[in-house]
């Protein structure tokens, strides 16, 4: 099955990944520094890519804003929750994975999966159901970390958590109804981080998984924020806990 990949940064990224790209379509006049370097490596890569009008990439573009730029890739293929633990014992750290409990927005996975790659996580846990799963629209959204970031989709994610609670695994869920200020809770040593979904926020029985819960203290009149901001600053205060510890 093929997919579609948009946007400058994500087929560039793409490219770079040896993502397997069948062609490219690309805006007859577009040029700059990113372009170039993209017909570059199409060309080293015997990728054929052909100069069309606007009118053909937005027939073709299902994210809205395909940037002149639209390649015709074989589809994402997920990662296993073994490969996301051998990644982590290459880089010699104790595991990091994001796990999310729903995350059906495929701006806000797209977004997550960016600042997850920023932070150094070691991969990505989502279910196969009622989630967003990977797509053109998560890949855009995520400016091309999707290539760099191992994504496993399992049947049952209570299962897993189990499962990885016998590797030793600690589980960190978020929610506002949590007992523990973030910045509070001890967040070192082999760590899943479990975020819920839009709105609802974490189901009850993955919550009860959970080895503990922490919230992010509100000021303002909101009482909540977006999903993938409120994983941003979790995942940045779990780094900065190990990189003090070190």
């Amino acid at each position: 099955m093929s997919e579609q990949i948009e946007g400058r940064n994500p087929v560039l990224e793409a490219l770079r990944a040896n993502h397997e790209i069948n062609k490219i379509y690309l805006l007859k006049g577009e040029s700059g520094r990113i372009i170039q370097e993209i017909i570059d490596l199409a060309s080293q890569k015997n990728i054929p890519v052909s100069k069309v009008d606007n009118v053909v990439l937005n027939r073709m573009a299902t994210t809205r804003n395909h940037q002149g730029i639209i390649a015709i890739a074989a589809g994402w293929k997920y990662a296993t929750v073994n490969e996301i633990l051998e990644r982590a014992a290459q880089k010699g750290e104790p595991p990091f994975i994001l796990l999310l409990d729903g995350v059906e927005d495929p701006q806000n996975l797209g977004s997550i999966i960016r600042t997850a790659e920023a932070a150094g996580v070691d991969g990505i846990i989502i279910p196969e159901r009622r989630a967003a799963g990977l797509s053109a629209a998560v890949s855009r959204a995520s400016a091309g970390a999707v290539e760099f970031i191992p994504v496993a989709r399992v049947t049952n994610l209570n299962r897993t958590i189990e499962e990885l609670k016998n590797k030793g695994i600690w589980f960190t869920g978020a929610d506002m109804q949590g007992k523990i200020e973030y910045h509070q809770a001890d967040l070192r040593g082999p760590m899943g981080l479990v975020i819920g979904g839009e709105g609802r926020g974490l189901s009850r029985l993955v919550a009860e998984h959970c080895d503990q819960i922490v919230r992010l203290p509100m000021w303002g009149r909101i009482n909540s924020l977006n999903v993938s901001v409120a994983t941003g600053i979790l995942l940045y205060e779990i780094r900065r806990q190990r990189n003090i510890h070190k």
